[in-house]
């Protein structure tokens, strides 16, 4: 749908801001238009790996054993064609899972590869659970917590093999990705097939409920524990939001003291970087989404990267529901906003009831352009604090504010070249978590439009 908006120009010229997708579809169209112009339409990690594999592999077990009894092995009343029904049911159920997820969080899979890959193992040991308890239950629940056991496994799935792609390609450090594969899948390969005859071996040995259930408690405590000592040992070196707080929270502090004696114009000593290593330390494993954080502390406030051009202009109100236009003291706001970031790559704004920085990105942001935008939002939740109220003017003066602040920081100190230097990877992006989209500005003379057409 079109709006009218945008910065004062010549009586003949136009804006034209196209927002386009991560296919490069254009996905809307916004037009500003002269007055009474038409509008347009719109190392120990292998050894904590392989023994939780180990124990996962007679859990599983286990759990197989209470499936078979719930569907009514050695049940002379049992149906085969029951069996094959609740087969069906929990495959379809399982499908249409992994569609969903893939659908809704498949672009967070990559820059949450830690978060996703223990996540993977709730899932799959609870669907555990679930099938040790089926056959404790009569038959029309015991089908609903198979089905709901099946869908989980499908979650394991998805999040366990994307997550294991993202962490292949960290630990492919020379270019050996297909060799390390066929390695891990080797090695995977080996440990299940040692789990498989030592559970076959603890399988035979136990029969009570309460053994059954001792020895999956055990297992499957032994597989988290191992899991999250595994996924803690890793040292990502992409930065996600995260790590982004962790890293730009510790800069901001350094150029703080530094600036605290002496005046901004003096020569600025170099800050230190943490390294990846040093960041995985305080990185947790479970993090909110968008969250901002100074130093891992309490949150102040959240942030959304990529969000679409109408979540802006809708915070500065409601556009008119029959005309779709917005009004003259709307877009006087907007314009202000735009002149702000003229010379940025990205426009941010503040949505104060979700207490959310929204960040809409040009198509020529990079990954520098994500940092940035993410570097302002926390610094100016740390230093300005978050409002509680809509005050457009004192907002808009406070993201200037800020703003210097964040491009003294990349300028005088240069943070980029230094994160290089210190081993982060700000090639590859990981900020976004939802597909997003990004705008195309447009300046054109409307009467050579018009006649092109």
């Amino acid at each position: 749908m079109a709006q009218s908006i945008l910065k004062k120009q010549p009586p003949s010229a136009r804006i034209e801001i196209e927002e386009i997708d991560e296919s490069k579809h254009v996905v809307a169209t916004y037009l500003a238009f002269p007055a009474g112009g038409k509008r347009g339409s719109s190392s120990r990690i292998d050894v904590v790996d392989s023994l939780q594999a180990f124990s996962s592999s007679i859990a599983g077990m286990l759990s197989s054993r209470a499936v078979l009894e719930g569907i009514g092995v050695g049940d002379s009343g049992a149906s085969p064609t029951a069996a094959l029904l609740l087969s069906v049911l929990q495959e379809s159920m399982g499908r249409i899972a992994t569609i969903l997820f893939a659908h809704r969080l498949g672009t967070s899979l990559e820059p949450e590869c830690k978060m996703y890959r223990l996540a993977a193992d709730i899932f799959n040991d609870s669907a555990m659970i679930l099938d040790c308890l089926s056959p404790a239950l009569p038959k029309p629940s015991r089908v609903v917590l198979l089905s709901c056991s099946s869908v989980l496994r499908s979650l394991c799935g998805v999040a366990a093999g994307s997550s294991k792609a993202s962490l292949s390609a960290h630990f492919a450090t020379q270019g050996n990705l297909g060799e390390l594969n066929a390695k891990d899948s080797s090695q995977e390969t080996i440990i299940s097939l040692m789990g498989m005859l030592v559970g076959s071996l603890v399988v035979s040995h136990i029969s009570s409920k309460w053994a059954t259930w001792s020895a999956m408690i055990a297992l499957l405590a032994v597989h988290l524990g191992t899991n999250y000592l595994a996924v803690r040992a890793v040292s990502m070196r992409t930065l996600n939001r995260q790590r982004a707080n962790l890293v730009f929270s510790n800069c901001f502090e350094q150029i703080d003291k530094e600036l605290q004696p002496k005046n901004i114009a003096d020569q600025v000593a170099p800050i230190r970087i943490p390294t990846p290593e040093e960041i995985s330390i305080g990185e947790r494993v479970f993090e909110r989404d968008g969250v901002l954080r100074w130093q891992g502390g309490k949150a102040l406030g959240f942030c959304r990267i990529g969000v679409d051009l109408q979540t802006i202009l809708n915070l500065f109100g409601e556009p008119n529901q029959a005309s779709g236009s917005y009004t003259s003291t709307q877009l006087a706001e907007f314009e202000k906003l735009l002149e702000l970031y003229k010379d940025d790559e990205y426009i941010m704004w503040f949505d104060v009831p979700r207490k959310t920085f929204m960040v809409v990105l040009r198509d020529t942001a990079t990954v520098t352009t994500q940092l940035s935008a993410w570097m302002h939002a926390l610094s100016h939740a740390q230093y300005r604090g978050v409002p509680r109220t809509q005050d457009d003017k004192a907002l808009m003066e406070d993201l200037r504010r800020s703003k210097q602040h964040v491009s003294r920081a990349c300028g005088s100190y240069g943070i980029f070249e230094q994160l290089q230097k210190a081993g982060w990877d700000i090639e590859t992006g990981a900020m976004e978590t939802v597909s997003g989209t990004r705008i195309k500005v447009k300046e054109s003379n409307s009467s050579a439009s018009a006649k092109d057409q």
